[in-house]
């Protein structure tokens, strides 16, 4: 029987990150600097050290994620389950605002009429916003699928993506468009990901630069 480690409220995540370190060693995974907070956040939100192999950073993805942060970018989810788990306050410290557009009255009803998914409307709504946005899809490959095609029918570009939906349709393919691009991203190869772990790697950027300031 494991024993019980009793620890103050604020104790706690400093030692899970520890252990979440030591275990990292212990299985031979060593993590570039840049990468290493990021990582361990998504793996402290879903025990699953799996993810130290499939995350995939693009050349200098962190630096340039938290510089749009830093500059006030917006965040957009696919889900309002991963803007429920972003540090809002955090984020409106810098001048950014999370969004979700999924409930939107005029997406649902475009989705409807024109027989396609909420998550693929909501992306377009999300690129009429005028500032740079961080695309944080954790739920719906057709969210990422629809980036890449408005990427194909103009000169637009999101600033940034995070690209961890979970599933078995489509999921590997939809990943797989955005690392063909030029975006700067922070995707997760294969099967896995999620709201939460979406959510997990926002706050990672967030926390590290609250940590800065």
């Amino acid at each position: 029987m494991k024993k019980i480690e009793y620890f103050l409220p604020e104790e706690i995540e400093k030692r899970s990150f520890a252990i979440i370190g030591e275990e990292l060693l212990e299985r031979g995974i060593w993590l570039p600097a840049a990468e290493e907070m990021v990582t361990k956040r998504v793996i402290h939100t879903s025990a699953d050290f799996d993810y130290a192999k499939t995350l995939h950073f693009s050349e200098h993805a962190v630096e340039a994620a938290m510089e749009l942060i830093r500059n006030g970018a917006d965040i957009v989810t696919d889900t309002n389950m991963t803007l429920a788990g972003i540090n809002k306050k955090v984020l409106a410290d810098f001048g950014g605002e999370a969004h979700c557009f999924m409930a939107d009255e005029e997406v649902a009803c475009s989705a409807k009429q024109r027989n396609v998914t909420r998550a693929a409307v909501s992306m377009e709504k999300a690129a009429e916003l005028r500032k740079p946005v961080i695309f944080a899809i954790g739920n719906a490959p057709t969210a990422l699928i629809r980036l890449y095609e408005l990427m194909q029918e103009s000169d637009w570009k999101p600033a940034f993506i995070i690209g961890v939906p979970v599933g078995f349709v489509n999921v590997e393919a939809a990943k797989e468009l955005i690392l063909e691009t030029d975006v700067p991203h922070i995707v997760n190869v294969g099967r896995k990901g999620g709201s939460n772990i979406a959510a997990a790697i926002c706050n990672a950027l967030l926390y590290e630069l609250r940590k800065g300031n």
